[in-house]
């Protein structure tokens, strides 16, 4: 799970974390049931307030994506309908998280452009 914050960016680190977090639920790259870190620990990770992550968790769980539990963590909840509905929104997510991945690991927009059209090739047979 890679999380990119910028914390002199116009939009507020809470709503980067809770943006990419969604994102990456909403596209199933963090699974049903998938744990997500303690909330000192993954504001430990970003270098952020354990209240920011609090925060982000407490949105995600009204929003229906996670669930969280005392002395169980926070899970990934199964996605609600309306996220699903419209493909379009679906693929924009996936492709910003592929995007900020790929911009992460330095690849020029022709790279990850070649990347996605080999994997495109390999699920088409």
């Amino acid at each position: 799970m890679i999380i990119d914050v910028d914390p002199s960016g116009a939009v507020p680190v809470y709503e980067q974390v809770r943006t990419q977090l969604a994102e990456m639920i909403v596209t199933g790259a963090l699974p049903q049931g998938f744990r997500l870190p303690t909330i000192r620990q993954l504001a430990a990770d970003l270098a952020l307030a354990p209240g920011t992550i609090a925060r982000v968790y407490r949105e995600l769980e009204a929003e229906g994506l996670v669930v969280s539990r005392v002395r169980h963590g926070t899970v990934v909840a199964a996605v609600p309908e309306r996220h699903l509905s419209d493909p379009t929104t679906a693929v924009a997510a996936a492709a910003r998280t592929y995007a900020g991945a790929s911009r992460r690991l330095n690849l020029s927009l022709d790279d990850a452009v070649a990347a996605l059209r080999e994997q495109w090739a390999q699920l088409s047979g």
